[in-house]
């Protein structure tokens, strides 16, 4: 093998879904044991959980595309779900090493894949190229470079070999079927969710992902939508220097997440109502949804501006899915039970034969979305949001839980609620979120300056 390539990917279908599948087996079987275990008295529970999240993030991380992608949307969902007993922070752990850590190709196959790309030595098309990743992921990974004007990028460039493996991945319905039937052996009280639509809708925003056009057809969107907003800021796309593999964009210098959280608390609140207004003040505006809200995304200015990062993950809703969304917050806010249900049984979340009381629906909803509710403002904590979908999924309602179900179109919100929330818990943000939602929702009152100044922005378009 050529010295700078990297391990080759293997593209078979039986290969590919073996480990995954064969680990499925493995677990659920010691799942049983550790069970009995702890009901004798005897055995190690933490220990177990701790093997088990290793294997998961082990496997997944050694694999390029789909499975790697796959670990990432499962360590959203698993760490501050249902998991029983005090173990969601070993998931954490284990599965947080799949954003950062993906190991980085050699520069000099990101070079050769720029230029095979491009049709143009590296020299000509930059007057300096950092051969050190700012970021490697599960598809690609970043190099910052300076055009020969001065103009600072930053050049997004694909694996070699990543396309054909997801491709040969995504054909693979056992692959991805498997992957969401270990979400859910993991959250049993989400069973009656219907892996087979979940498993396409996340199919389908997967197979997005590995088109770099395609991505910067969504950041031009964003870009224009956005451009001159006050505190959200989209990178321009350098058309001349992006294909299928390779996306060059307008390089902004904020600083990173785990910086962030170490800010003075007035900006982590300004921070936290600005991804707020991108991504649901956004939705009720465009309809549609950045879906990939991992703390990588985001860059955090001192101004109080957020940059937002990679939209190769992007849904687009129908004004009737917009609205059934919002059905939920309509009936939690008015507090009406018999009106959740209802709304619950027209949807689609709840089949109207199951034994479910309404005020047991109203209760679960308000124990998820306890933000709203509780006194104003309110603050987000690391414990709070685990507490949170800890009381969803395993508190006096969790039957309740059990019997609903979701459309596949609400897979991504799920995943961009999940991430939204983790991100707040870490800047420990106030607000005053119920304001927020009636302001962008249910045209209430604007809320602050940074409602002002986003309502004086959109009125400016019109």
């Amino acid at each position: 093998m050529e010295p700078g390539t990297p391990k080759r990917i293997p593209r078979g279908r039986v290969g590919r879904v073996a480990p995954l599948a064969g680990l499925a087996g493995r677990t659920a079987g010691e799942a049983v044991v550790a069970s009995l275990r702890k009901k004798r008295g005897t055995g190690d529970a933490e220990a177990f959980h701790a093997r088990n999240a290793e294997r998961y993030a082990q496997r997944l991380g050694h694999s390029r595309g789909v499975l790697l992608k796959a670990g990432q949307i499962m360590s959203m969902v698993i760490p501050e779900s249902g998991v029983e007993g005090d173990h969601r922070g070993i998931y954490r752990r284990a599965f947080a090493k799949l954003f950062d850590n993906a190991p980085p190709m050699p520069a000099a196959v990101a070079v050769r894949t720029i230029e095979a790309e491009l049709g143009r030595p590296l020299t000509d098309l930059f007057a300096s190229f950092d051969p050190k990743p700012l970021a490697a992921a599960s598809i690609g990974q970043v190099h910052a470079a300076t055009l020969h004007d001065g103009t600072r990028v930053a050049v997004k460039v694909q694996y070699p070999g990543v396309e054909q493996a997801i491709r040969a991945d995504l054909a693979n319905t056992q692959l991805l079927g498997t992957f969401v039937q270990l979400i859910l052996t993991v959250v049993p009280n989400m069973s009656r969710m219907d892996v087979r639509a979940i498993a396409r809708e996340i199919s389908e925003r997967i197979g997005e992902e590995i088109d770099y056009l395609a991505e910067a057809e969504n950041q031009r969107e964003f870009a224009a939508a956005y451009r001159g907003h006050p505190f959200i800021r989209i990178p321009e796309v350098h058309d001349e220097l992006t294909t299928r593999r390779v996306l060059t964009m307008q390089f902004d210098n904020g600083i990173r997440y785990d910086e962030a959280t170490r800010a003075p608390q007035e900006l982590r609140d300004r921070w936290a109502e600005a991804i707020y207004r991108f991504v649901w003040e956004g939705l009720a505006r465009l309809g549609i949804n950045n879906s990939d809200a991992h703390p990588g995304n985001f860059l955090f200015h001192s101004d109080g501006s957020v940059t937002f990062l990679d939209f190769g993950c992007v849904k687009r809703f129908s004004t009737d899915q917009v609205e059934i969304f919002l059905g939920i917050f309509r009936y939690l806010l008015e507090g009406d039970a018999e009106g959740l249900h209802r709304w619950a049984v027209e949807s689609g979340y709840l089949d109207p034969q199951a034994a479910v009381d309404p005020r047991d629906l109203l209760a679960l909803v308000r124990n998820t979305y306890v933000y709203l509710t509780e006194p104003q403002p309110f603050t987000f904590t690391p414990e709070f949001v685990s507490a949170m979908w800890r009381e969803a999924f395993c508190g006096p309602q969790k039957e309740v839980m059990r019997k609903l179900s979701s459309p596949a179109w609400n897979t991504m919100l799920m995943r961009m609620g999940t991430g939204t929330f983790a991100v707040w818990g870490g800047l420990r943000a106030t607000g005053h979120w119920k304001a927020l939602l009636e302001e962008s929702w249910f045209d209430g009152p604007v809320v602050g300056d940074y409602g002002r100044l986003s309502a004086e922005f959109w009125a400016a378009r019109t």
